[in-house]
This record gives C-alpha cells, sequence and structure tokens, in this order.
C-alpha cells in the first residue's frame, strides 16, 4: 500500500522548485525522463467519485484511463487505472484497453464499465493532462513527481474540446510516494521542501473548473 504527501505550489517559478529538488539533502536525482500524461476521468451522472472526495470518504475508488504523450488527444496504449484509497494509503488495478477516440467515447466507456467492478454506471467526466517530472533517493524507497502545465476540459460535451480547455497557470503539484511502512522515515525528506503540505485532487479541481 503506497502513501502520498502532496504539496499544492503557487506563483513560485519552476526553476526555483527545481532547484529545491536538487539541492535537497537527500540527494534526488532524475529517474525518469520528463512526460505529458493525459487521463480521461470517470463517474457516475451524479459524480459520486467527487462527491465522496470533497466529503473525505475514507474508503473509495477512482477511475481513470491514462496514456502518455505531448498531444493530449493522440491516444496511444491506453489504460484503465482504478485508484483504491483506503484511508490513507492507496494502490491500483490496471488493465489495458483497447485505442479509442475522442470523437466516439462509448467503446471506451463500455470497457470501463466492463472493467469497473463496480454496479454504478460510469461515464466520461473530464479530461486532463499535465507535464512530469520524476525523481527519487537513492536507496530508491521515495519517488517525488512534479507536475505542471495543468489542463481540464470537461466531457459532457465534447464538441471543440481543444478550445475548451481550462489552464492552471503557475500552479504546480509536488508529490511524495512511498510505502506505508517508511512512513516515520518521510519526515526526514518532507521537512527539506520549503513548501506547506496540503490535501489535492486534480480531478476535483477539474470538476470544479469545468462543470
Amino acid at each position: 500500500m503506497r502513501y502520498e504527501r502532496k504539496y499544492k505550489i503557487e506563483n513560485v517559478a519552476l526553476d526555483v522548485i527545481i532547484q529545491a529538488l536538487k539541492m535537497h539533502p537527500a540527494g534526488l536525482s532524475k529517474i525518469y525522463p520528463d512526460r505529458q500524461i493525459n487521463n480521461i476521468y470517470f463517474d457516475t451522472p451524479g459524480l459520486t467519485t467527487y462527491k465522496e472526495n470533497v466529503m473525505g470518504i475514507a474508503n473509495r475508488d477512482k477511475y481513470r484511463v491514462r496514456w502518455y504523450g505531448w498531444d493530449a488527444f493522440f491516444i496511444d496504449r491506453p489504460r484503465l487505472e482504478i485508484k483504491h484509497r483506503r484511508n490513507n494509503v492507496g494502490h491500483k488495478t490496471i488493465y489495458e484497453v483497447a485505442p479509442f477516440s475522442f470523437d466516439n467515447l462509448r467503446p471506451i466507456t463500455q470497457e470501463v464499465n466492463a472493467l469497473s467492478g463496480t454496479f454504478a454506471l460510469l461515464q466520461p467526466a473530464l479530461q486532463n493532462s499535465y507535464v512530469r517530472a520524476y525523481y527519487g533517493t537513492p536507496d530508491k524507497k521515495f519517488r517525488i513527481t512534479l507536475d505542471w502545465n495543468l489542463a481540464y476540459a470537461s466531457l459532457r460535451t465534447c464538441n471543440r474540446l481543444r478550445q475548451h480547455q481550462q489552464k492552471e497557470h503557475h500552479v504546480f503539484i509536488l508529490e511524495v510516494k512511498y510505502e506505508q511502512e517508511i512512513e516515520k522515515e518521510a519526515d526526514r525528506i518532507s521537512q527539506f521542501f520549503p513548501f506547506r503540505a496540503t490535501k489535492n485532487s486534480k480531478y476535483v479541481t477539474g470538476i470544479e473548473k469545468c462543470w
């Protein structure tokens, strides 16, 4: 089970944040090239997943189809990720899914519902994308990701999706990720970040911006 500590950083230059990572006494270094992450989040017609997150329900699941690439609308090797949250820790169930197009989301919607393991009817709710940088400690116990260029679009209608994107300018999301059993060790990593830990959900942010 994995734990995450999140930091929402606003109005700080990207190079300042990267310098803070490079100067961290834990010896953080790049572990993967930067890449763009693209998602479609699925929810019930009544936005049950969104509401459970806002209410702080301890045990909940989130459904998203994810792919990578610098063009958010070119879908390559997508996969369904079901993110299971149990109190403060989580894990993922991942399925490969068939390629699809924004012009017709019916096939992927049917596939998500078949794989979801829930009796709820899921439908596309939100598209989002962001650039992610990956850092890690030399002992590989901790992985730190930094996200920026966050963009969101409602999927209530796919007409002119590119033009309807809402963007978060000068906002960065930093996450520290590690296994539950080394929770105490995480304090020595987090104490050197000059940022305040916050609760953050890209899905919640996107729904509140776009719906």
